[in-house]
């Protein structure tokens, strides 16, 4: 109790302040104030009951692009998978590393089930990127940068005898900046590039590890 009191300057503070700001949610400042920030269940752990952070997990990660985007976007889907193992790992999943997957990808190119490639590095999980849109620009506008992404992500569940079974699956749909495009002259094409697949990869990402409603909100603000 007395932690409370001690903190109620700031608490009234930060009330206040959010009473000042349009569209602040003064609830969530004031929860976080007193019990820290309210973090997310991941959406496979709440369907599943199963967790990729745990001990022993490995997983695997790989994308498909069909050809109209490989198009513009040669190496795509490659990309996409090296970016979510990075953000998984960045979280405490253990990930095959995706140039290791990419390669035995470029040898194995008859593949057609995910459950090869999780008994070629003995995974526990493997995650399936089915991209069917992207794009880094504003619909008719080459001067504009927008990030654009549709995709359909599913779980692999490995079993000791190398087969698999699909577990999960979820649509995502991602744009970014959400509110207006932002000018070839302000940035670099590799430099919105980068910061569209950071972005693409956490939304991604958020399926399997948790995070905070401070970090919803920024991303609904970009």
């Amino acid at each position: 109790m007395r932690a409370i009191l001690n903190r109620l300057p700031t608490l009234v503070a930060a009330l206040l302040l959010c009473c000042a700001v349009s569209g602040c949610n003064y609830f969530v400042v004031f929860g976080y104030l007193l019990g820290g920030p309210p973090s997310i269940e991941p959406k496979f752990d709440e369907e599943t009951k199963e967790s990729m952070t745990d001990k022993d997990v490995r997983v695997a990660v790989v994308c498909f692009a069909p050809n109209d985007i490989k198009y513009s976007f040669e190496s795509i889907d490659h990309e996409v998978a090296q970016y979510v193992s990075w953000q998984l790992h960045a979280h405490k999943i253990k990930v095959v590393p995706p140039d290791l997957v990419k390669g035995w990808l470029e040898e194995n190119k008859d593949w057609d089930k995910p459950e090869e490639i999780g008994a070629a590095f003995k995974t526990t999980y493997v995650i399936y990127i089915d991209l069917n849109e992207f794009t880094l620009y504003e619909e008719g506008s080459p001067n504009l940068y927008r990030g654009r992404a549709e995709c359909i992500v599913n779980v692999w569940k490995m079993d000791e005898d190398d087969h698999a079974e699909q577990i999960f699956s979820a649509e995502k749909t991602s744009k970014y900046p959400v509110h207006q495009p932002v000018s070839s002259s302000d940035k670099t094409y590799m430099t919105f590039k980068g910061e569209y697949l950071t972005r693409l990869s956490d939304e991604i990402g958020r399926f399997f590890y948790e995070y905070y409603v401070a970090d919803e909100i920024a991303t609904a603000g970009g």
